[in-house]
């Protein structure tokens, strides 16, 4: 006998399993299978029974919206499922495995933004409900833009045309140009000792008055355009 068959020999054998022993792994294997097999026809019941409730649910013209009482997670999934089946729109509201429901819809009244807030507060939704929510939001859109119209408006250039121009005119030129034509901010013109002339109205006036004088007296001296007794008006050759 060699060395490794003498040590192999020397070695305790595992233990084997008694008969009781195999014969309680047998039960709890058997207890599992039974335990399976019930929660699949528990959840199969459950779902004819919500396909049935949802049916009842879809034909009556009158019911808009239902609520199921709150179940288990794997309980809501399958009526989420059977609702996306039937073409329902479904909602979960409540605090999980406290009290998570669902809600069905009908496409045709589907809920509003302001409903589903409502629900998921743990509110009630009821027409009063939305009419103080319609109200307090047409009041809130007063008070903004009753606020916008109060600020006055500022305008703000896309872009600095001397910056556009550097290229052009050179950077000097650009900021010379710029300080020029700088606007007066709180009229909105160019502030006068920018302009190149510095009179006033009055004596602008004034002095295109005392032109137009002085160049009507320029034309009588040349004799231009004065008239004939007759009415006619002469010419300097002589022509009428």
């Amino acid at each position: 006998m060699d060395l490794l068959g003498s040590i192999l020999d020397s070695m305790d054998k595992p233990p084997t399993l008694g008969d009781k022993q195999k014969i309680l792994i047998k039960k709890q294997k058997e207890d599992f299978e039974k335990r399976q097999a019930k929660e699949r026809e528990d959840l199969k019941k459950f779902r004819e029974q919500i396909e049935e409730r949802i049916n009842k649910f879809i034909q009556d013209p009158v019911e808009q919206k239902f609520k199921f009482k709150p179940m288990e997670k794997v309980h809501r999934s399958i009526v989420h499922d059977i609702a996306d089946v039937a073409g329902l729109t479904a909602f979960s509201f409540g605090e999980e495995e406290v009290d998570r429901y669902v809600m069905l819809f009908k496409k045709e009244f589907a809920p509003t933004d302001d409903e589903l807030l409502a629900y998921r507060k743990g509110e009630d939704w009821t027409p009063e409900k939305a009419k103080e929510v319609a109200r307090l939001k047409e009041l809130t859109k007063q008070a903004e833009e009753e606020e916008a119209r109060s600020k006055p408006v500022t305008v703000v250039p896309n872009s600095n045309y001397k910056d556009k121009y550097e290229k052009l005119i050179g950077r000097e030129s650009a900021k010379d140009a710029a300080r020029i034509a700088t606007p007066n901010r709180q009229f909105g013109f160019v502030p006068s000792e920018n302009k190149k002339d510095q009179r006033s109205i009055e004596q602008t006036l004034a002095d295109l008055r005392a032109k137009k004088k002085q160049k009507v007296h320029e034309q009588e001296d040349c004799g231009v355009g004065s008239s004939a007794p007759d009415g006619t008006t002469s010419a300097p050759d002589g022509t009428t």
